[in-house]
């Protein structure tokens, strides 16, 4: 062997045959190949793995992006970097291009989160924050654009690095979309799975503009402030009962009460008060029975009887709204239970507006006012 084949050899074993990369780790998405200034060399193979994609980009142009498999560069297999480096009629010198591989794989389970609360405005609460996290998945679907957008020179791109960028992207887009779905402040977290899809949706142009899809999409959680969700889950409680149903009930419990206290003063109100109304109740049951049994001593009872009086009907303003109507006595036990009181409004049939209590004649007896005088 002559002294030149010696130095072609020594020459040839410096040249890259063989383009591939073993990805060892979890969070790495693009790599670039190192060839420590030793070009590549014609012939060469180049293998890449499932899971992968090789792009190799010419003094910053995206050439050719080869897929899964195993291929020997030549001009036929790089027909953009051919063009670009003017191969018209092939080559058999070694040549030099930037080789990335990108891994194509699922990323799963990437946190997102708000990092400040998000405003809303709510007809019923007024201005609310509300704060949100979940978790996302994806993969990059377009690594020729990811590469030339994303990673840029980079020689080691890892998951960390497009977080960052995709977790910003991610709040602004949800913050945009729950301030335009204009719901009911509680309906936020009883709809996370179809918040998730239409975030998924408005958010996946954005993701796919640099060559990434974005494959899942969830909402956890939306939290809000404890005194909000107090307010909320009152209101719901207050919005699915009978108020009337509601106020016989708190009139029952007080009297309860009141019967546990007997000595105290509020008792012996409410007792007197459901005095009057059991007093009446009872004269008014008995009130037919005696009067039929003196019928029976004058003169016989009267085929058909005459029709009952009507009961004047009242009805009262109770935290903002209307409840009733009630008699006479039913009103008496509310105010002596201080359901209510005497700047309640009310109003009955005949009045032309409604009134404070205090003011209607026939209801001023509820204020101790008209007590008669001790008997002579």
């Amino acid at each position: 062997m002559g002294i030149f084949d010696k130095i072609k050899e020594k020459l040839s074993h410096e040249f890259i045959d063989i383009v591939e990369w073993l990805d060892y780790t979890e969070d790495t998405i693009a790599h670039r190949f190192e060839r420590y200034q030793n070009e590549i060399k014609n012939g060469a193979q180049l293998i890449v793995r499932e899971g992968q994609a090789a792009v190799f980009v010419n003094e910053g142009q995206l050439a050719d992006v080869f897929t899964p498999g195993t291929y020997e560069l030549t001009t036929k297999n790089l027909p953009i970097l051919a063009t670009l480096k003017g191969w018209k009629y092939g080559f058999n010198s070694p040549f030099k291009a930037e080789v990335y591989f990108v891994n194509t794989h699922l990323f799963t389970d990437e946190k997102w989160g708000t990092k400040n609360p998000i405003t809303l405005s709510d007809e019923r609460f007024g201005l609310v924050e509300i704060r949100a996290f979940g978790t996302y998945a994806f993969k990059i679907a377009d690594p020729g654009k990811f590469i030339v957008d994303i990673v840029g020179t980079d020689n080691n791109f890892t998951n960390f690095e497009i977080n960052e960028h995709l977790k910003s992207l991610i709040a602004t887009r949800f913050t945009d979309t729950v301030g335009e779905a204009n719901l009911p402040i509680e309906l936020y977290a009883a709809n996370t799975s179809e918040l998730s899809e239409t975030c998924k949706e408005v958010m996946q142009p954005e993701f796919s503009s640099v060559g990434i899809s974005l494959e899942k999409f969830y909402i956890e959680n939306v939290s809000m402030p404890e005194d909000l969700k107090k307010e909320i889950f009152e209101y719901s409680r207050i919005d699915k009962l009978d108020l009337d149903k509601l106020t016989k009930f708190k009139t029952a419990k007080a009297i309860e009460a009141a019967a546990a206290n007997e000595g105290g003063t509020a008792g012996a109100g409410m007792g007197m008060g459901m005095g009057f109304v059991l007093a009446q109740q009872m004269g008014g049951m008995m009130s037919p029975q005696m009067g039929g049994q003196q019928q029976s001593q004058q003169a016989p009872a009267p085929a058909v009887p005459p029709p009952m009086p009507q009961a004047v009907q009242y009805y009262y303003a109770l935290n903002g709204a209307q409840a009733g109507p009630v008699p006479y006595e039913q009103l008496r036990s509310l105010f002596a239970a201080r359901t209510i009181n005497k700047e309640t409004l009310v109003w009955k049939s005949g009045m032309d507006g409604w009134k404070a209590l205090q003011e209607v004649e026939e209801l001023k007896s509820f204020l101790g006012g008209n007590t008669p005088p001790p008997l002579p």
